[in-house]
């Protein structure tokens, strides 16, 4: 794997202990973004998901060996920044918790990516997704009335509450350490993240329109104007005109009906106008409504795949999509204009990056 990354984050040292979901992820965007990530995997261990773990030096260690936890010893303190994921209790029975390696480099950004948390009632207990979102009032509000939630995939969870806020916890301790020269523990956990991501709906007042009831209010399912629907062709689109002046766009291009056109705002009609509405977008097909919606100010999108989004022509022209090592990949993100991330290879080169690396204080 090439060295040759000028991202941001170009000099940063991450050791990464193998796990699944949010935590592999965190590693990839700091990768992606420049960082040299030495990857520690069990032995069987192996290659889950090449998207997710691109741009890896990765090394397996027995971490129940003495040898295997004296490398991990060494190549945190020469490191700035550690992920783990694992349950609390387990990297301390192993001498490799916050205390110990801390002590060896105090400067180390201890990173700890869990669902629950370091404390608390469940922090222990196994669990997924789909149980964090559902503690935190997110699961609760998506779904159809009078049927059980329904969980979106596991990006409200692992990745939006978790590596996308560990992440952020990562980058500003690393902006703390440069006032105070010290690292700390971040306590990553998805309840958290979700909880914060919930902030929205807490803040906005209760009513018909603005609630978090399952297929009601305006952002849950129940607004005629914010919906999906299907077409002539089987296909779906996606329809956001929350504002007047794009509902007024939708109106008159889409050929709304007069009494749908007058009762945006009307709750108590927006299932009687959701059935029109659903009549009116099955007489065209998705491309059909494309040529005539999409790019205008009626907040429109066609409901696409994951294997039609690289063609769209927005996500071609944004290069959204890197074809590597056999695989699309999605680009590095956010964008930077000067240190561009870029996406790069992994290697089974670990042992040999650490011993390059040198003393954290350096």
């Amino acid at each position: 794997m090439s060295n040759a990354a000028n991202g941001p984050l170009t000099g940063l040292k991450v050791v990464e202990f193998a796990g699944i979901g949010p935590g592999p992820h965190v590693a990839m965007l700091l990768a992606d973004l420049g960082a040299e990530v030495v990857r520690i995997d069990r032995p069987g261990g192996g290659v889950m998901n090449p998207v997710v773990e691109r741009a890896r030096h990765r090394v397996t260690v027995d971490l129940k060996s003495e040898e295997g936890k004296a490398f991990c010893r060494d190549a945190t303190s020469k490191a700035d920044v550690l992920i783990e994921g694992l349950r609390p209790g387990v990297m301390e029975r192993l001498g490799l918790g916050p205390d110990e390696l801390l002590e060896a480099n105090p400067r180390l950004i201890y990173a700890r990516m869990t669902g629950w948390g370091q404390d608390g009632p469940l922090a222990k207990a196994a669990g997924h997704d789909i149980n964090y979102i559902a503690i935190t009032g997110a699961l609760d509000a998506i779904g159809k009335p009078g049927e059980p939630a329904i969980p979106p995939q596991n990006l409200v969870g692992d990745f939006g509450g978790g590596s996308m806020y560990c992440a952020f916890g990562i980058m500003a301790a690393l902006y703390e350490r440069e006032r105070s020269g010290k690292g700390q523990v971040v306590d990553a956990a998805i309840v958290d993240g979700v909880t914060s991501l919930m902030s929205f709906f807490y803040g906005q007042p209760k009513g018909a329109i603005r609630t978090t009831e399952r297929g009601k209010g305006l952002l849950g399912g129940g607004a005629h104007f914010y919906q999906c629907y299907e077409c002539k062709d089987g296909k779906e689109i996606s329809l956001g005109s929350i504002e007047p002046q794009f509902y007024a766009e939708l109106v008159a291009r889409a050929g709304l009906p007069e009494d749908v056109a007058t009762t945006q705002m009307d709750p108590s009609k927006w299932e009687e106008n959701k059935e029109k509405l659903a009549a009116l977008f099955k007489t065209k097909t998705q491309a059909e409504w494309n040529e005539l919606l999409e790019g205008t100010d009626v907040c429109y999108g066609p409901v696409l795949g994951l294997d039609e989004v690289r063609e769209h022509p927005h996500m071609k022209a944004r290069d959204a999509y890197v074809e590597h090592d056999g695989n699309w990949h999605p680009a590095p993100a956010p964008r930077f204009d000067r240190t561009p991330g870029i996406v790069r290879s992994s290697a089974d080169d670990g042992d040999k990056i650490v011993a390059g690396w040198s003393s954290a204080s350096d």
